[in-house]
């Protein structure tokens, strides 16, 4: 068993209160991922990439806007983006928010399947 663990004191603005734990060199994986917290009366910046992307609620509650759409996003939930559709995550509560982000694309798919080949077996 191998553990990563969040280092809560390195979630600042500089870095908009995320900290990506993939990849992590001892694991071989086809995605990255990131720890988020939005703050009370915040949100993050509206954006969009070439990746896929899933969001993972946590703790606290928010809305998720995209394509004109504001859906309420609480513990427990799950979100897909498609690739190239812009997204924002605001909380308009009194608490944070906090969530799992993870993402891919083909390029990270191909090196995971590159680096596994070459370990020979499905472990890490």
């Amino acid at each position: 068993m191998r553990i990563r663990h969040l280092d809560r004191a390195a979630l600042h603005p500089d870095n908009a209160y995320s900290q990506r734990l993939l990849p992590w060199p001892e694991l071989n994986a086809p995605f990255e991922g990131a720890w988020c917290v939005v703050n009370p009366h915040s949100a993050t910046t509206a954006h969009a990439h070439h990746e896929y992307e899933i969001f993972i609620a946590v703790s606290g509650q928010g809305v998720l806007a995209s394509a004109g759409e504001r859906v309420p996003f609480v513990e427990g939930d799950v979100v897909h983006f498609p690739p190239h559709v812009e997204h924002q995550v605001v909380n308009e509560t009194d608490e944070p928010l906090q969530f799992y982000a993870v993402w891919w694309d083909a390029p990270m798919t191909a090196v995971f399947a590159e680096r596994h080949g070459s370990h020979g077996s499905t472990e890490a």
